[in-house]
């Protein structure tokens, strides 16, 4: 006898909603692993960056009997010539000439896309704003800072109260006087100072009494003895100061010191 009947085709609704869910399952996972590859190549480019960067200061100290590249400083403001001051100092030794400008790549990070408000003089509700500070002319165009504090303690007043800072670093130091150059920091990119990551949120640890500094961010940074690494950074509790206003533990990887 004859089967007239026919054959059930296609998907049922179940089938159709176990595919669309492994669909979307696949693309999250290959999301994660792109941003993930996306992540590295920024850092890998930082690293190099900061690479050459460092080997251009120490060509400028060998040229200018061993001193570091410490900028002017101003009555005003102290704490940008010794952090940024560095780059008009050296970076004709990378082969950069003329006025420095965003379009010196050599000193962008591609990370360096959100930062806190602070950087840029404006009052944002956000603590973080979505702009470069190697756009910004204050900062001499450039992702990186030179550990240029210079252990000179300094009164800062505001209306009433008064503050004593001593911000240590390489500033007017014979590099050859560094006695740890293996751990001490010569360049890093500017969310050391804080800290908090460009490459890396997940890392932030508790926050800082801003809310713009987090314990254990990590970082890229490069050394007197010329290395890079990728670590991280030690925030005191609740510390008024940033990151770069004292050693950490000795647990850590690096020191701004000289001694």
């Amino acid at each position: 006898m004859k089967n007239d009947s026919k054959s059930a085709t296609g998907f049922t609704l179940i089938e159709l909603l176990v595919v669309m869910v492994i669909i979307a399952a696949l693309a999250a996972l290959l999301l994660t692993i792109l941003s993930r590859a996306r992540a590295k190549a920024q850092r890998t480019v930082c690293e190099s960056n900061l690479r050459q960067i460092n080997l251009g200061v120490r060509m400028y100290s060998d040229d200018s009997n061993d001193a570091s590249p410490t900028g002017a400083i101003t009555n005003r403001d102290f704490f940008t010539p010794l952090l940024s001051g560095y780059k008009s100092l050296m970076k004709n030794y990378v082969g950069l000439k003329g006025a420095s400008s965003p379009q010196d790549k050599l000193f962008a990070c591609p990370a360096d896309i959100l930062n806190p408000w602070m950087f840029f003089g404006t009052n944002y509700s956000s603590l973080y704003v979505r702009k470069s500070i190697h756009d910004v002319s204050d900062f001499d165009y450039s992702s990186y800072v030179f550990n240029g504090g210079d252990n000179i303690t300094r009164t800062l007043r505001a209306g009433t109260q008064t503050t004593s800072i001593t911000l240590p670093g390489l500033g007017n130091v014979k590099l050859s006087s560094v006695r740890h150059p293996e751990r001490t920091i010569l360049l890093a990119e500017a969310p050391a100072l804080f800290p908090y990551s460009w490459h890396d949120p997940s890392s932030h640890g508790y926050r800082g009494i801003s809310g713009t500094e987090f314990n254990n961010s990590k970082d890229v940074v490069s050394f007197v003895d010329g290395h890079v690494s990728y670590i991280k950074m030690f925030l005191k509790y609740h510390d008024r100061g940033f990151a770069f206003f004292y050693n950490p533990p000795a647990s850590y990887e690096y020191q701004w010191t000289p001694d």
